[in-house]
């Protein structure tokens, strides 16, 4: 061997040792007025929670409780986003309505019988949000009437981001008592009015 590049030291891995993961560190808090992408989860650093269109809704379900969120980007057979599948969409009405239309169990439902498909999710373009601000976002989610809003690529290419009003809402400092939209949204808009203009 070349003594120019000796081998490096080899040890045995530690028993239960962990594979690193890429994480992304959110600022713990942040104004309306910060930067939106302080606010933005970066799919570029963290990877994203995803579930097959194919899998049962109760297993979808399992892995948000897991990782402790309330969405999931839905991959189809080919490895592409085909939509998204809220806590929501799981816990509403959508699992009902479609047990009546087609019968079955509970168990038979799968994630793309209720998810939101492509044609319905809008998303926000990666330059205009590396322009806005924290309250823009809340703006469009509150205009959306949606506690997610995913970002994409500016040339309108694949998802890089997104947002969750939950995590704003936290970010902001609010203490979470609900998920429900509509009281997010007001705790958020009595900041603003609190807030010095």
């Amino acid at each position: 061997m070349n003594s120019k590049f000796p081998p490096l030291p080899a040890r045995i891995l530690d028993p239960g040792s962990a594979i690193a993961r890429p994480c992304q560190e959110l600022p713990e808090r942040l104004g309306l007025d910060s930067p939106a992408l302080s606010a933005m989860t970066d799919l570029r650093q963290v990877p994203a929670i995803t579930a097959w269109i194919n899998t049962p809704m109760d297993q979808a379900n399992a892995k948000m409780i897991r990782h402790g969120i309330r969405l999931l980007l839905v991959l189809d057979d080919q490895d592409r986003l085909a939509g998204l599948l809220t806590a929501n969409d799981i816990l509403g009405e959508k699992p009902l309505r479609h047990l009546r239309c087609m019968g079955g169990t509970h168990a038979d439902i799968r994630v793309g019988d209720i998810m939101t498909g492509l044609a319905e999710v809008e998303t926000l373009d990666l330059a205009q949000v590396r322009a806005a601000q924290v309250g823009h976002i809340v703006a469009s989610l509150r205009q959306a009437r949606r506690h997610h809003a995913l970002v994409a690529e500016t040339d309108g290419g694949s998802v890089c981001g997104m947002f969750s009003i939950t995590q704003i809402a936290r970010q902001l400092g609010l203490p979470l008592r609900t998920f429900d939209i509509d009281r997010l949204f007001a705790a958020i808009a009595a900041l603003e009015t609190a807030s010095p203009a």
